[in-house]
């Protein structure tokens, strides 16, 4: 089952009020022309993946963040991840037992409306903890179908701004079957979603992972509306030279789209995207794909596979076009970015519609996140493939995973190694060969399992030879 649970918009001003269900002309900023990526709500996590224990950072449009439990308020709570008092990281720092913030270079503490509480060093009678020096900004926070979002812009306007969510999840939550995983990626968010909004890839890029090159075929898109809140677009054939019926497309600006497919065999199935740009060149994925069968027996074979194991098969996928896609968005900034994305892109097909939407809608309302600013050098392979900082060590499920790995691969060992110390004691010697041999194969195999939660394949499936 989806989480689909709606909480009200946590606000902090006095201004409050409930999320609007009409779209709103405050999101992306008052001016009609231009875009404001702060004006908009962004996902940050999971809330199933945040620990309520300790702060969480969290770096959005080049801003730190830290993300906490207020069990005063039970409320998830986000401050901008520096301390009043010598800009030390709170994400550093602890929750205290009595439910606050405190910050690990000189234990300055602090309640989740961003009043300062208490500062060990000044003497008594003195109130420096009253004065707007000591308080920190406590951001408009929301809790929408599972996941945490944050409003970095103006805070009066939060609540006129919709939380973008995926709509179709909406109608009978408790029907649809969701995987979810994240990643942080080391390209724009802007370059993620010309990739995903891109259907046409699909056969060849991620041939042998979800894709076949046998079902390439003309991709005749058609954008149906489009404005500065984001497009909405068709292919009427669909995937698969039509087998699965018609595809949707939607772009919810800045950073949400997804492609929905309703098939008669199968039925209704959505891939959807968040990118979220956390500075410049990076960006952090969160992917959800939800499903509503036809049948009973695919979904529960879905929600009895760990969440870590499709977290890896996710991660091959991802692989297979992260490291053109890293040099790709450096090749068009040396052709003059997304303003020139026409001249250094040469799109003769509607297979590339959506990609022309895209960089339409961030010339036309000066949608650049990061306008100004320059990618960082290119990185070698093997930090591109990286899966442990970039997945791993931020998901409680492959954390877990991996030290259970470690320790069942020790106890293999150690059995392994305890069995041929014993063989000399044992005449028949199959009693002994044979466990032993077993346990080198499942040392062997668990070291190859360890592996895939640090880093991904140097050559991608479509690359391997037919035969």
């Amino acid at each position: 089952m989806l989480d689909n649970s709606t909480v009200a918009v946590q606000v902090p001003s006095a201004t409050a009020s409930q999320e609007p269900t009409s779209e709103s002309s405050a999101l992306g900023g008052s001016d009609p022309h231009r875009f404001d990526w702060h004006e908009a709500w962004h996902p940050i996590a999971y809330i199933s993946d945040l620990d309520v224990a300790q702060p969480n950072p969290f770096t959005l449009l080049g801003q730190d963040l830290v993300i906490w439990w207020d069990p005063q308020q039970s409320a998830w709570t986000v401050f901008e991840d520096r301390c009043p008092h010598r800009l030390a990281r709170f994400s550093e720092g602890r929750v205290t037992e009595d439910g606050l913030l405190e910050c690990p270079y000189h234990g300055w503490t602090f309640s989740g409306d961003g009043q300062c509480q208490y500062i060990p060093q000044q003497v008594e009678g003195q109130a420096a903890e009253t004065s707007s020096r000591a308080c920190v900004q406590s951001l408009p926070t929301a809790m929408r179908q599972g996941l945490l979002f944050v409003y970095l812009g103006n805070p009066e306007c939060a609540a006129q701004v919709k939380v973008p969510i995926i709509e179709p999840l909406e109608e009978g939550p408790d029907e649809w079957v969701c995987l979810n995983t994240f990643r942080d990626l080391p390209y724009d968010a802007l370059t993620l979603l010309e990739n995903v909004l891109d259907p046409s890839h699909l056969p060849y890029t991620h041939h042998r992972s979800v894709g076949d090159r046998a079902n390439a075929s003309p991709v005749e898109l058609e954008v149906v509306k489009a404005g500065k809140a984001g497009f909405d677009g068709l292919w009427a054939e669909g995937p698969r030279r039509g087998k699965l019926g018609p595809q949707d497309t939607r772009f919810i600006a800045p950073g949400l789209m997804w492609h929905e497919i309703t098939s008669e065999q199968y039925g209704r199935t959505v891939t959807a995207v968040y990118a979220v740009p956390t500075k410049k060149g990076h960006c952090r994925l969160f992917a959800r794909f939800p499903f509503k069968f036809k049948a009973k027996a695919p979904g529960i074979f879905m929600k009895l596979t760990p969440q870590w194991y499709n977290h890896i098969n996710q991660n091959n996928i991802l692989e297979d076009d992260q490291i053109f896609l890293h040099h790709q968005e450096r090749y068009l900034e040396q052709s003059g970015g997304s303003g020139r994305a026409s001249k250094a892109f040469y799109l003769p097909t509607k297979a590339d519609t959506f990609v022309k939407a895209l960089h339409q809608w961030v010339n036309q309302f000066e949608a650049d996140p990061f306008a100004g600013e320059s990618l960082p050098p290119a990185l070698p392979k093997h930090e591109l493939l990286d899966r442990y900082y970039s997945h791993t060590v931020n998901c409680p499920s492959c954390r877990g995973a991996l030290k259970n790995i470690k320790r069942l691969r020790l106890g293999v060992g150690v059995l392994g190694v305890s069995l041929w110390g014993l063989s000399p004691l044992i005449h028949s010697g199959v009693f002994v060969t044979v466990p032993v041999a077993l346990c080198g194969a499942a040392w062997w195999g668990l070291k190859r399992l360890e592996k895939r939660f640090y880093e991904g394949r140097a050559v991608p499936l479509r690359n391997l030879p037919d035969s």
